[in-house]
């Protein structure tokens, strides 16, 4: 019947299997049209067998028939796995397990912040595509004894395809990598990271902090197509370029040129 009603503490949930509840929407109010939900105050949640996902934000629309919900305003969804993502609105697809954003994201997990215009992934945040003006903040901890941190920044025009289970990032589009002591830029670069902890056994051999630098550390960058390194005022031009951290040896390959304007750094590693 068509027409409005208004309640309070308004809920919906959803079971799966052997009656276990699977998700559910609640708002402290919401006005009940003939196809949509208006609510405020949203809290959502989603149940895995491995995760939990809860999101939150000031407003949100229910679409009865498609069971989407549209989320308004200081939008965030948090894992149990210790993801974080914020943005301003979010389109939740909860059968297909997709969130859509055209706005501002900002994604934070394992010490890695990721900012771009633009985002579709996984509820989960374990996948995740980032569509443009992507930025990304590493706090790499270095080989000296005492152990301190360094950013890593990477830039690029996007897209950006995030794997947190593969531990990869894939940059696309004048791609930049500042670091410490280099600039790195590119067409495309690959980013793997070293998986956080491995083993129980491990687990309680560090504390929650160390578990979380555990995934920010950087194994290997592979950047290729155009590739232009500058060290101070040298600058060397190759097809592809990697980085390895585990020596911090900078490797380049593909008819590689090196270009010194000065007579100072020239100890940097190139190969063939």
């Amino acid at each position: 019947m068509a027409g409005q009603q208004q309640i309070n503490d308004f809920s919906l949930a959803g079971y799966g299997e052997k009656g276990k509840k699977s998700w559910d929407v609640s708002g402290k109010s919401a006005d009940i049209l003939d196809n949509v939900v208006k609510m405020n105050q949203v809290e959502g949640n989603m149940y895995g067998e491995k995760d939990n996902i809860k999101l939150t934000s000031d407003k949100g629309d229910f679409d009865k028939a498609e069971g989407k919900v549209h989320l308004q305003d200081n939008v965030v969804i948090t894992t149990t796995s210790g993801a974080k993502l914020t943005t301003d609105s979010l389109d939740w697809d909860r059968k297909a397990q997709v969130v859509t954003t055209k706005d501002q994201v900002n994604i934070d997990r394992d010490g890695i912040k990721v900012k771009a215009i633009g985002a579709k992934g996984q509820t989960d945040l374990k996948t995740v595509a980032l569509e443009k003006d992507v930025r990304l903040d590493i706090d790499q901890k270095s080989k000296e004894p005492e152990g301190k941190l360094s950013k890593i920044v990477i830039t690029c025009d996007g897209p950006l395809e995030i794997d947190y289970e593969k531990n990869v990032a894939v940059f696309k589009n004048n791609v930049k990598v500042e670091r410490p002591d280099s600039v790195i830029y590119s067409d495309r670069m690959d980013v793997f990271f070293i998986p956080g902890k491995q083993s129980k056994s491990e687990a309680k051999k560090e504390d929650s902090s160390q578990g979380m630098m555990s995934g920010s550390k950087i194994d290997r960058i592979v950047a290729s197509g155009n590739v232009r390194v500058i060290r101070g005022e040298n600058t060397s031009f190759s097809q592809e370029a990697v980085y390895s951290a585990a020596d911090q040896k900078l490797t380049l390959s593909g008819r590689p040129k090196l270009v010194i304007y000065s007579t100072e750094g020239m100890d940097a590693p190139v190969g063939n």
